[in-house]
């Protein structure tokens, strides 16, 4: 058995969706031998070259198409985009950095309609941001492309979506059919192109489309046309986060016209199922949570009494095959976790299968992906971590989690820093209090470089509703732990949840800022709630306030419903306001203006006092120490006890003997006086820290009042005490 594994266009530029990365993975645990591809990249690539660029010029100019003034400004400089257009692509694939200095003179790039806008980068990118600035307009460079090529060549063209308007909310699978039999593009005809030199290449006996979000599911199905048509033998499945969300109730026999099966939540299990059955080891009727077609007819087939693989026993993702060095390092906008999104290789790993909370109203909670809560031990992890630097050759890791596990993320600091690897790495998380300062810091220590969180509506009647187990003042601490760090804080931010006020959307804008003004987040994102059919406000919406309005199911995918909600506010009004502000915000601009100059309409004045966050912040919210947090010391090794001094207590003959404690830090030495039995006590300690596996708080406090004449609730109010937290003593 061969299989082939498939990304269809498009989704990022800068690195490999992992779908296919974890099926390889997996297969390579059962021996079976798998090729991946990334079409998405791939054919980018061949579309922005300058082959590609001359064939779309020669085709407007043959067929004289009418161009808008934009378009035609970016035809009419085509000599100078074939000529640059490869020079380019290897600046951004960061195999020509010295050409950042060329690109940012005024003669080198030809400049179509988003070059309009650059007054003033400064902000975004320093007087010393040459490269980042290069790379930034490198990317308007190609985005200008991008326009000419979606109104002169194939309106469905974007960079990191195709189609996305035929996937998103298609009850029917009438629109899409009907597309997919017309004549294919010129971005469908290289698709093709590429896809039947793998196939002839490999000869596969499975081919495994992941169809992720919406504007894949167009080319998964131009993927699966040119097998049947082609490749009659190949069987085709498709899967993936669309599938799972969207095609749970598939009825209409068209799809399968496209491709063989379609499986549902976790691919693992199912897939080795598959792959059993076309081998002739399983019969069909113990497939696993897949669609096929019996008799002219949809049918789902769920017959195998076994269990979904453990995560432990997955595999590690296997990133080989794809072609790490050819991806594009684009900053296609200055918002700075965004950027991170699009901006360099990540490698992307899973801390647990599913949520630990699990309860928030307006996410799939009743779904697999969602409600299997399944850790792996920070072991395994750390583990994985190594296999893929070393098939990466790149350390930078993104935790895909729906929300990244405080514990977890602890023990695989703990873990990180135990092996001595040198890693990024990034994460979701939810705004728990668990995250305290000293947590933060550890994390940072670890390598941790940023997180996203939801904040969502900035409301606590409305974070209650939506049962997200935080509240605003909890959101703002966490973030400032983080901050404090030098961990940057980005934030999802929410409007239109059922019943949500005019004045509840202003009140939650006025945190949004007071949270920016603060410090404690760095980046946001405003999204309008959408109700979706998984979800505990989309399966009962009467609980939320709102009307289910349809869209009728006919078919094929299911999801997205419309809905009214009689007591809320006309939350689409706000929309432009909520994001110019939050643009602005994000630079450091406007923090002190009135809300009301955002929105190009009246709107309630805030009821939010101005210093509500500032209060919230100043508030002395130190955690205890608990008797089984961890002690860590990241303050450097000690290198030298020096006896200094005698002093006599206070009315009394006896004395007091003090030492320098004299400790390597990572930028210099520096020193610790105390008295001789503390010092004593904290080097004997320090050993026990580095030597054992895990010293609890409690055994800490036990060993420390064994060893020293003080009590520890009255000494950890000491100079000392405090010293030795701000260097680097530890509870998590």
């Amino acid at each position: 058995m061969k299989v082939l594994l498939i990304t269809p266009p498009f989704t990022q530029l800068n690195t490999a969706y992992p779908a296919t990365s974890y099926i390889k993975g997996f297969l390579n645990t059962l021996s079976i031998a798998s090729t991946q591809i990334d079409l998405s990249l791939e054919v980018i690539l061949e579309i922005f070259s300058c082959k590609g660029l001359q064939h779309i010029f020669d085709s407007i100019e043959d067929n004289e198409l009418e161009l808008s003034d934009n378009a035609f400004r970016v035809f009419s400089q085509r000599k100078r985009y074939t000529q640059t257009i490869d020079a380019v692509i290897k600046f951004l694939q960061n195999k020509n950095p010295t050409l950042a200095l060329t690109i940012c003179a005024d003669r080198f790039l030809p400049k179509g309609p988003r070059f309009e806008n650059l007054e003033d980068l400064d902000w975004a990118f320093g007087t010393m941001g040459t490269h980042d600035k290069a790379r930034h307009l490198a990317t308007l460079y190609l985005e200008d492309i991008g326009d000419l090529i979606s109104e002169a060549i194939d309106p469905y063209f974007g960079f990191s979506r195709y189609a996305e308007r035929l996937g998103r909310t298609a009850t029917h699978f009438d629109e899409l059919h009907l597309s997919l039999k017309e004549k294919d593009s010129f971005i469908i005809q290289t698709m093709k192109k590429i896809l039947s030199k793998y196939l002839q290449n490999d000869l596969p006996n499975l081919v495994c489309i992941t169809m992720p979000f919406p504007g894949n599911v167009f080319s998964a199905f131009k993927c699966g046309q040119l097998i049947k048509e082609n490749f009659p033998s190949v069987k085709i499945s498709m899967g993936g986060g669309y599938a799972n969300t969207e095609l749970r109730s598939i009825y209409d026999p068209r799809v399968f016209e496209f491709t063989d099966f379609i499986t549902l939540d976790d691919g693992e299990a199912p897939l080795q199922h598959l792959i059993q059955y076309l081998e002739g080891s399983r019969s069909k009727t113990l497939l696993k949570r897949t669609f096929c077609l019996e008799s002219g007819n949809v049918t789902y087939i769920n017959g195998s009494q076994e269990l979904d693989i453990p995560q432990r026993e997955t595999g590690t993702p296997d990133y080989s095959d794809l072609k790490h060095d050819q991806y594009l390092s684009v900053i296609e906008v200055v918002n700075p976790m965004h950027r991170m999104w699009s901006d360099g290789w990540w490698n992307k790993l899973t801390m647990a299968h599913g949520c630990y909370w699990g309860k928030c109203s307006f996410c799939d909670v009743t779904l697999d992906y969602i409600k299997r809560y399944e850790p792996i031990s920070a072991t395994i992890l750390c583990q994985r971590m190594e296999d893929i630097m070393q098939q990466t050759g790149m350390n930078g890791f993104h935790f895909v989690d729906e929300a990244a596990p405080p514990a977890l993320m602890r023990d695989l600091a703990i873990e990180i820093l135990k092996r001595g690897l040198i890693v990024s790495w990034w994460a979701n998380i939810r705004f728990e209090k668990s995250f305290t300062p000293d947590l933060c810091k550890l994390l940072r220590v670890s390598g941790c470089i940023a997180i996203s969180g939801g904040l969502e509506v900035a409301s606590d009647r409305l974070l209650e509703k939506m049962k997200k187990g935080v509240t605003v003042a909890q959101v703002a601490r966490v973030g400032q732990a983080f901050a404090d760090a030098g961990i940057m804080v980005h934030t999802y931010l929410m409007y239109g949840f059922p019943t949500q006020t005019a004045q509840e959307t202003i009140d939650s804008l006025e945190m949004v800022r007071q949270m920016f003004r603060a410090e404690v987040i760095h980046s946001g994102f405003w999204h309008l709630f959408a109700m979706t059919a998984h979800s505990p406000a989309g399966l009962n919406p009467s609980d939320f306030g709102v009307i289910h309005e349809g869209p009728k199911f006919g078919g094929f995918a299911e999801n997205d419903f419309f809905h009214a909600d009689p007591t809320g506010a006309s939350h689409e009004d706000f929309s432009e306001g909520l994001k110019v502000s939050l643009f602005n915000y994000m630079q450091g601009v406007g923090l002190d203006e009135p809300l009301d100059i955002w929105f190009d309409m009246k709107v309630p004045k805030t009821k939010i006092p101005n210093h509500t966050i500032d209060n919230w912040l100043s508030e002395d919210k130190t955690p205890e120490i608990r008797p089984n947090d961890i002690v860590l010391w990241l303050g450097g090794a000690a290198i030298e006890l020096i006896e200094i001094s005698t002093k006599k207590k206070k009315n009394s003959e006896s004395s007091l003997e003090y030492v320098e404690i004299i400790f390597s830090g990572l930028q210099e030495n520096f020193s610790l006086y105390c008295e001789k039995t503390i010092g004593e006590w904290w080097i004997d300690m320090l050993q026990m820290i580095e030597h054992k596996e895990k010293v609890s708080a409690s055994e800490f406090i036990h060993h420390f009042e064994q060893h020293t004449h003080y009590a520890w609730e009255d000494w950890k109010q000491s100079d000392v005490f405090q010293w030795l937290r701000d260097k680097g003593l530890l509870f998590v």
